[in-house]
């Protein structure tokens, strides 16, 4: 049996309290995500008050693309205000500040106006994988790692714009600033033009002084608006402006605070502040974030900056995680996801091997080139020991960047799991089987909106304390490893890796174009 032990400890940081007064101010986080538009309200004093959420269209007209219309962001936005403030039985009076988290490097491009000129292409868009290498070329005597803490990858935003202005030549020729989605957003209720730091450091268009690399732009041979100025989570950049009050039903002056990535204020929102903390979410794509007291380089991994000061999270994301699963149950005529984690149950541990490049990978290969593979399949094999695979394979996944971190000296210590995507306790168990850790498995977990909201408190001087969010392990859940299953994953993990590299010319020639 998997050892659960049930965690719960009250906090102003994420549940409501019976012996404080319904009063007093409420903060607003909302999260602009590829299918949900997420929103939450705080009470500095009581925690959270009420959330909700609204969906919204991802658009995949093409293999690999990924866009939404922004336009649908901002209605969205709008519907949930409502419904927060209806659930909470509050007034747009009692909301003192908002911020706004989203995808990183997610592109809006606008004209002069701050009118999207397209739809947003999402940061899990792989459209510009020739751009990728070309630019990887043209770009070679840079050292980017230290410039801006990632290598030029497909989540880097100068390729995409590259493919934009190729392709789309008119509607670039129009365009007078490009930003983040969630920068978009505040825009649209008032706040200045900028752009947030880690969406400046993850596009690889600025260094890690927050200046213009101008190097990269001038390789681009692409003519660019002006660079936004870079703003840091929790500044003050403005207040809703009366148009966008009648529009979103919040009060004209509402101050507006510089928001964050979601995958960074999800993580703050989970309770990371030590050095060594780390979070494991389970989502669409794959996402491991830990703190670390100093800049951490690694060429396999991104790093995002800490809204806390002085701190950074070295981040890994691979191409796919819960997006796999729902690959799967396609395949399985829309299969319950319980009904196939209950087939696993049934299946040994590792009884096949799985490299789940299923869409390319990002973190630590930097490879949309790759291809899944299923390996040791028999005609005895079960739709049990295929779901189990898939889930160890994303797992094995999650190790290697375990493993990356240890190389570059960070210790982790408490390592949580959540999730935004599939549900499932067999996931988190072969997780922390595979990891041969304890891990805190965090239930309900708000996620960026709720991270987002704390920065709205603390940047207008409501919430003092970083270390407010430290609640999040309310409600949480010890998962230990199974001792027997520990040694088979040891082994298993060792031929993952050596799959993985003997199968990588393979993969680049099936997905090599016909011509």
């Amino acid at each position: 049996m998997c050892a659960i032990t049930l965690t719960a400890m009250t906090s102003h940081g994420v549940r409501t309290t019976d012996d404080v007064p319904e009063t007093g101010p409420l903060l607003l986080g909302i999260d602009l995500g590829a299918t949900t538009v997420a929103a939450t309200l705080v009470s500095p004093a009581r925690g959270i008050v009420a959330r909700t959420s609204r969906e919204v269209t991802l658009h995949r007209d093409v293999l690999g693309w990924a866009e939404v219309d922004p336009g649908e962001w901002w209605r969205a936005s709008s519907e949930v205000i409502a419904r927060l403030l209806a659930n909470a039985g509050a007034s747009n009076a009692d909301v003192a500040a908002l911020a706004v988290s989203g995808g990183a490097p997610a592109v809006v491009i606008c004209d002069a106006r701050g009118v999207p000129l397209r739809r947003a292409i999402l940061e899990s868009d792989v459209r510009a994988t020739h751009e990728v290498r070309e630019l990887q070329r043209t770009l070679e005597h840079l050292d980017l790692l230290q410039l801006t803490g990632s290598v030029l990858s497909q989540q880097s935003v100068a390729p995409t714009i590259l493919w934009v202005a190729r392709n789309e030549p008119a509607l670039w020729a129009r365009a007078a600033s490009v930003q983040g989605s969630y920068d978009w957003l505040a825009r649209q209720f008032g706040a200045s033009l900028h752009v947030e730091q880690n969406w400046a450091l993850e596009s690889g268009l600025y260094d890690l002084e927050l200046h213009p690399l101008t190097a990269v732009l001038a390789t681009t041979e692409v003519a660019w608006p002006a660079m936004s100025p870079v703003r840091r989570s929790g500044t003050v950049v403005g207040e809703v402006t009366r148009g966008a009050a009648r529009s979103s039903g919040l009060r004209a002056g509402t101050p507006i605070v510089v928001g964050g990535a979601s995958h960074v204020l999800s993580a703050y929102g989970a309770g990371l502040v030590r050095a060594g903390d780390a979070l494991i979410t389970l989502a669409e794509a794959g996402d491991i974030i830990a703190v670390s007291p100093t800049v951490f380089f690694d060429h396999r991994l991104y790093l995002d900056a800490h809204p806390m000061p002085g701190a950074w999270l070295p981040h890994g994301s691979m191409a796919t995680s819960g997006s796999l699963l729902r690959w799967e149950q396609t395949l399985f005529e829309g299969a319950p996801l319980e009904g196939l984690d209950a087939a696993a149950r049934a299946s040994r541990p590792g009884a096949l091997v799985t490299l789940p490049y299923f869409l390319g990978e990002r973190t630590p290969r930097h490879d949309p080139d790759l291809r899944g593979l299923i390996a040791g399949l028999h005609l005895g094999t079960t739709r049990g020991d295929l779901h189990r695979s898939l889930l160890e394979g994303i797992a094995y996944g999650f190790k290697v960047h375990v493993d990356v971190l240890a190389e570059g000296g960070l210790v982790l210590g408490d390592v949580r799991v959540t999730s935004s995507g599939p549900w499932s306790r067999l996931w988190r168990e072969i997780l922390a089987d595979v990891l041969h850790r304890d891990l805190v498995s965090l239930v309900d977990h708000p996620g960026a909106s709720y991270g987002a909201a704390v920065v709205a408190g603390i940047g207008v001087g409501l919430i003092s304390d970083w270390a407010y969010v430290q609640g999040a392990r309310a409600n949480s859940e010890v998962i230990s490893p199974h001792p027997e299953n520990v040694a088979v994953y040891q082994e298993r993990y060792q031929q993952f890796l050596q799959l993985s590299l003997a199968s990588t010319s393979i993969s680049h020639s099936l997905a090599r174009d016909p011509e």
